[in-house]
């Protein structure tokens, strides 16, 4: 047995289940050794960012990590970006990073480059394996650091001497610990604020502001429950990266986008309570507007970090406060009407809410024209929502890619804008090739309409020509239709409401992806 099959059978025995891939010459004896062990599923990214994306859905669905087998420090810079988003996803991912054999890295070869720097940012756990006997061990570790504080990213980096000589045999998995009780004195606190509230009307001006595993079903509950007897108001983050919403789900507020708004929404807070969420800041820097958002005078609670067990944290609070039995309102099923007219950021959130299945998992990418979307499908049947998580575009059909992948028996919707779904197209021939049933909607605005607003905002009301040319995307216009059938993905182009409705009904009706380009 050499180190890479040692590798591959320690992750075998940890549960590992899903190899995402974009393999070289450095990789090769871990490629041999996912044939010569059977368990692990071998998915080819065409790209390193479908791969990293990819394994950022699939960790947030199936709550554990599946593994990325990249080419050197090149091929991980490819995938650096949608790391980003699962870092602050808190995404379980482990990275296997081939390198040159221990004895060649000093020779200076075209490819060698410092890989524990490029790592660094976006790893919460990084090791570079020093012998092939040590590599069962390394892994092992590795995937014990992913599942730690609820989901993080482990980088385990595999000179190519290292997988191809002798090993012992596999390394024992090591128990991953729960996420950390947050401290009796923060759940005693803000049990205080709420007592403090005294009463709903005045616990209006009190917020629960929700994010990591406190948007689970169970988080929701026990925040439910918070909230019917407090009468606070339940926030989410504004780019959460799993919430379990629809029919029989408690309703939530999601904090808005520009920093305006979220000042507005926050303006008459008294208390905001963090349970797995950090305080709100603004996305970007802008002239005479505050980084930080919490109100003046506004004090603010942190009843759990979004590394720590949350979940448990609210229960407790509920408990605190009298609200475990309490009866919780909870949205009835309520699908908007069916649109007809043209196409538009309205038309195309109520048709994708009136439609959605049961049990859909919902991948938002769709920038502008998905803001609708959230608001119109509180009353859609039970779905998760998953949203872009750290800002770096790309993420949309690489996530929904592995989502699909850990939920291959539910409908993966990818809602995708345009031009980020051109940072990442090749997830379209992976999603072809695994017949994974994902339907795109693509959003076809043929232009970069969140940088056209942006201008807007900052006092450029007529952009000129360089301006408009770095934030249109025509001449030459994409065909999203031809590009996707290139890739092996059935999709057809709509104009109108009545045309979407009838596509997406039967998209969803046949299994495998298809896409469905929405001219806006």
């Amino acid at each position: 047995m050499n180190g890479a099959e040692s590798l591959i059978r320690t992750a075998v025995a940890a549960g590992v289940e899903v190899c995402f891939a974009n393999p070289g010459t450095t990789e090769l004896p871990i490629v041999a050794a996912l044939d010569a062990v059977e368990g692990i599923r071998a998915v080819l990214g065409l790209f390193e960012g479908v791969c990293t994306g990819a394994a950022d859905g699939y960790g947030r669905m199936a709550d554990r990590p599946a593994i990325t087998l990249l080419h050197l420090g090149p091929g991980f810079a490819n995938g650096i970006a949608n790391l980003h988003n699962a870092r602050r996803a808190r995404s379980p991912i482990v990275n296997l990073i081939g390198d040159h054999a221990t004895w060649h890295v000093a020779a200076d070869a075209p490819l060698t480059s410092d890989i524990v720097s490029l790592a660094r940012p976006v790893s919460a756990w990084i090791r570079s394996a020093q012998s092939s006997q040590s590599l069962a061990a390394d892994i092992a570790e590795a995937i014990a650091a992913a599942g730690h504080a609820c989901g993080q990213i482990a980088t385990l980096i595999v000179p190519s001497d290292c997988q191809w000589e002798p090993a012992d045999g596999p390394a024992a998995p090591i128990r991953i610990a729960p996420g950390e009780a947050p401290p009796d004195r923060a759940i005693d606190s803000a049990g205080a604020a709420f007592r403090h509230s005294g009463s709903k009307l005045a616990g209006s001006n009190l917020a629960l502001l929700l994010g990591g595993r406190a948007l689970r079903e169970r988080g929701l509950a026990a925040a439910a429950r918070i909230a019917a007897v407090s009468g606070c108001r339940l926030l989410c983050e504004t780019f959460p990266a799993r919430v379990e919403r629809g029919a029989g789900m408690p309703a939530l507020e999601r904090l808005p986008y520009f920093p305006e708004q979220v000042l507005d929404t926050l303006g008459k807070l008294e208390t905001i309570v963090l349970a797995g969420a950090r305080e709100p800041v603004a996305f970007f820097g802008y002239p005479n507007l505050p980084s930080r958002l919490v109100p003046d005078g506004c004090r603010v609670e942190t009843l759990a970090t979004p590394e720590q067990d949350v979940v448990t944290a609210l229960e407790a609070l509920a408990e605190a406060i009298g609200a475990s039995h309490s009866q919780v309102a909870q949205a009835s099923l309520n699908r908007p009407a069916l649109p007809v007219g043209p196409l538009n950021a309205m038309t195309v959130g109520a048709a994708l809410a009136a439609l959605m299945p049961e049990g859909a998992i919902v991948m938002d990418e769709a920038a502008t024209t998905g803001l609708p979307f959230f608001m119109a499908s509180a009353g859609a049947p039970r779905h998760t929502y998953l949203a872009l998580t750290g800002g770096a575009i790309g993420q949309g059909l690489p996530c929904a890619t592995g989502a699909a992948i850990a939920c291959p028996d539910r409908r993966v919707i990818a809602f995708q804008a345009d031009g980020s779904a051109m940072y990442t197209i090749q997830a379209l021939w992976t999603q072809a090739r695994e017949r994974l049933n994902v339907t795109t909607l693509l959003c076809n605005n043929r232009s970069y309409r969140i940088l056209q607003v942006e201008l807007y905002r900052a006092g450029v009301t007529e952009p000129g020509r360089k301006a408009r040319s770095l934030t249109e995307l025509g001449n030459p216009d994409l065909d999203w239709v031809r590009m996707a059938r290139a890739m092996g993905v059935p999709a057809v182009r709509v104009e109108t409401a009545e045309s979407l409705t009838e596509n997406i009904r039967r998209a969803f009706a046949e299994p495998g992806p298809q896409l469905i380009e929405m001219m806006l």
